[in-house]
């Protein structure tokens, strides 16, 4: 069994990652910033870090066998204003880089760092099928992904295999994209976003967590990992999929104007943006997906 530490631990995916590992008999750790973080470990001891003030209890890492680093500022919460899209970049390129030294610099380094990154980085690519090979896009997500990536140097120059896992949206209904749209699609007033031929690239939570402990486990998946279902659906299609297992029609329709109107920037790079992405690298690795199609994944996540 492994010991393991994990950043982010709060989050949507560390909060069913933490007692996923611990069931299985890993020791696990939460890196946490402050007290109100470490009631979400659960059973896992919290140690204490600041990555914007770069400070950290080094000697508590010595000796692991994996460190697992999710943190980073929600990119959907709030209006892009130029301190958000600060903090969105900061939260991920200055704090993965601080742990990365960090591990560098270590007597008993750990051999895996999991790093989360985004599909982001592709950016809006229409239906171009994307793959870990795919250059990187130009727009402001794309350009947070490559320094997020990048800021990982220092462990792998040190020896450490560091795996960039490119999630797409995960979907779950306790929190993410698909929490927020349960509500106005229960109410019958669901529909697409823009023209909906925009692609989303998207995969369960329980998938998402299996991924992360295959990573663990395989010592070939270093590098880019697109993290994602191997069909990824256009926006019409995931909306009417959504509205047919839920029941409920979905014939409201959000124009592209009136999302800019509402979110700005971020309407342009998270719901008008299209991004077709395959899993090339866990196909090839045999990763046995669970929910590979939308409908079954829906009906299984949301009990229909």
């Amino acid at each position: 069994m492994a010991k393991i530490i994990i950043s982010g631990a709060s989050g949507l995916i560390g909060t069913a990652l933490v007692p996923s590992l611990i069931s299985q008999g890993h020791t696990v750790a939460c890196l946490t910033r402050d007290d109100s973080q470490v009631k979400k470990c659960g059973n896992a001891p919290a140690v204490p870090w600041d990555p914007q003030g770069g400070k950290i209890d080094s000697a508590k890492l010595e000796g692991l066998d994996a460190v697992i680093h999710l943190a980073g500022e929600n990119v959907s919460s709030g209006r892009w204003t130029e301190e958000k899209k600060a903090r969105i970049r900061d939260s991920r390129v200055r704090g993965t880089g601080f742990l990365a030294e960090t591990l560098a610099r270590l007597a008993r380094r750990p051999k895996t760092f999991i790093c989360a990154s985004a599909i982001g980085f592709y950016g809006n690519r229409r239906d171009e099928i994307l793959r870990e090979t795919s250059a990187p896009g130009t727009d402001f997500l794309a350009g947070v992904c490559r320094e997020w990536e990048a800021a990982t140097l220092k462990a792998s120059e040190a020896g450490i295999r560091v795996a960039h896992l490119r999630f797409g949206v995960v979907l779950s209904p306790r929190g993410g994209a698909l929490a927020k749209l349960l509500v106005p699609f229960k109410m019958g007033v669901g529909g697409k976003v823009g023209d909906g031929k925009q692609y989303m690239s998207w995969i369960t939570l329980d998938d998402a967590i299996g991924v992360i402990e295959y990573a663990l486990k395989d010592e070939t998946l270093g590098g880019p990992v697109n993290v994602v279902a191997p069909k990824p659906v256009t926006n019409s299609e995931f909306t009417r999929t959504l509205g047919q297992v839920l029941g409920r029609p979905t014939l409201f329709w959000v124009p592209a104007f009136g999302a800019r109107l509402a979110f700005g920037e971020m309407a342009d790079e998270l719901l008008l943006s299209s991004a077709r992405v395959e899993p090339a690298r866990l196909q090839a690795a045999n990763y046995p997906f669970r929910y590979p199609e939308l409908e079954g994944a829906l009906r299984h996540l949301l009990s229909r």
